[in-house]
């Protein structure tokens, strides 16, 4: 793992949200707005946009934690702009804190943690699960 970064470093991208971003479960619609989890889908991908550029070839992040404080909803066709913040990187965990908003309006903010891990030993967990 290599560490380009210094804490306090940002990454920042836009999503549009979608249909397939909505409030929806097996019963149905709920709400045709931006639905927490796929908001911490894309509040995942933040904090790998820093995990990207610091796991080497034989490496892979995975996600070990998310936190997500949904504060106003967003529509359909709205663009959210998901801000990362580099909190921390212990040993082998990077930690990110976020904000996702829709101009000034913070639709949701918290915190994202990922490993990165030798793909030799992620695939030797993954293959003692089955």
């Amino acid at each position: 793992m290599i560490n380009p970064f210094q804490t306090g470093d940002t990454k920042e991208f836009t999503h549009v949200v979608s249909e397939a971003d909505t409030a929806s479960f097996k019963s149905g619609e709920v709400h045709a707005v931006y639905s927490t989890f796929a908001l911490a889908r894309e509040a995942e991908w933040s904090g790998r946009l820093f995990v990207l550029e610091m796991k080497e070839a034989d490496e892979e992040g995975i996600g070990t934690g998310i936190t997500v404080k949904h504060h106003s909803p967003a529509l359909v066709g709205e663009e959210i702009v998901f801000t990362a913040t580099l909190v921390e990187v212990n040993r082998h965990e990077v930690v990110t804190d976020y904000t996702a908003k829709a101009g000034d309006r913070l639709i949701a903010d918290g915190r994202q943690w990922q490993k990165i891990l030798k793909k030799e030993k992620l695939e030797k967990l993954f293959n003692s699960l089955g």
